[in-house]
């Protein structure tokens, strides 16, 4: 039993260990995964920024310009006007996700390692005190069985002497009774003192049998109530007070990790809408993609280049 309470001790503290490694190493997770959404949030931004403030090779003219300034004008444009917009979204989730992922997540996983510690320690201490008491109980047990064993024992023992004088007892009646009357004369007083001291020895342990019978009947009645003391203790901590520490030590642990990993889920979650979306704007452009139309807008912009000459009249010789 002592190996039992000591190993689940030894269990309590490995579990307490465990969950404090986890959430740490989800901590550094957390940080480290901050760091590379803010590293790509920053590339998306600079990335962005690049393409929007130079002219490319969509050229510098003023009529270019003038497209770039209103990308509506032309349906590729507007493509390429919803693509830098959706990188700068992205840069911007990327850059609130590493926020979120660094800050209240982090911190939260932090303070959980530290109530986990907390809660250990104190159900260590608890149980600790449990097994303290669950053993004084055994050792009051192991204490009320010696004593009853050695009270039987005297009581054998004194049954036994008693068993003994009671034989001599009635090997004296036995050669007491008279061979002849000459002999019987002569005899008797001192067979009669015999008589009496073998009775008086027999009382005597008698007495000394009852004694020891009556310790040895209490001292069983001792062990009895100590053995079911026990065994109700004994059964009360392993069904009940071990169980009850293993739900301390859980207290809140499983809740709070669900808690933090749902608020990740959710960041996640809003990232990829916000994602989904940009998508979405970005095939509505593609879908928008008008060659007729841009056509017009390009004839109507570049009109005094595309218009038709004047007529060419007939010259006479």
């Amino acid at each position: 039993m002592r190996w039992q309470l000591s190993e689940q001790l030894r269990c309590l503290e490995l579990q307490g260990e465990l969950r404090r490694e986890l959430l740490q190493e989800l901590a550094e997770f957390m940080r480290r995964r901050a760091e590379v959404e803010l590293e790509y949030s920053r590339g998306l931004e600079k990335l962005a920024e690049r393409f929007s403030s130079r002219g490319g090779r969509l050229g510098s003219s003023r009529e270019h310009q003038s497209f770039r300034k209103e990308p509506s004008l032309l349906s590729p444009l507007h493509c390429w006007a919803v693509l830098l917009q959706h990188t700068r979204q992205q840069s911007r989730e990327s850059a609130a996700l590493s926020e979120v992922l660094a800050g209240p997540l982090a911190q939260r996983l932090s303070h959980i390692a530290e109530d986990v510690g907390r809660l250990v320690k104190k159900s260590r201490d608890l149980e600790q005190q449990l097994q303290d008491e669950l053993l004084e109980v055994v050792s009051e047990l192991q204490t009320a069985k010696k004593t009853y064993q050695a009270y039987h024992m005297e009581s054998v023992n004194a049954e036994a002497k008693l068993r003994e004088a009671e034989r001599q007892e009635e090997k004296r009646a036995g050669r007491s009774v008279p061979n002849t009357t000459a002999g019987a004369t002569e005899a008797g007083p001192l067979r009669k003192s015999s008589l009496k001291k073998g009775g008086r020895l027999v009382e005597k342990r008698q007495a000394k049998f009852m004694e020891h019978k009556l310790k040895c009947t209490k001292a069983r009645n001792e062990y009895l109530l100590s053995l079911a003391s026990v065994n109700a203790a004994v059964s009360n901590y392993y069904l009940h007070d071990v169980l009850d520490l293993m739900d301390c030590c859980d207290t809140g642990f499983h809740l709070a990790l669900g808690q933090v990993l749902r608020s990740y889920m959710a960041a996640e979650s809003r990232t990829q809408a916000s994602q989904v979306q940009g998508l979405s704007s970005l095939e509505e452009a593609v879908e928008a993609l008008d060659p007729p139309g841009d056509k017009a807008k390009v004839l109507e912009v570049h009109a005094t280049v595309f218009c038709p000459p004047l007529r060419f009249d007939y010259h006479p010789h």
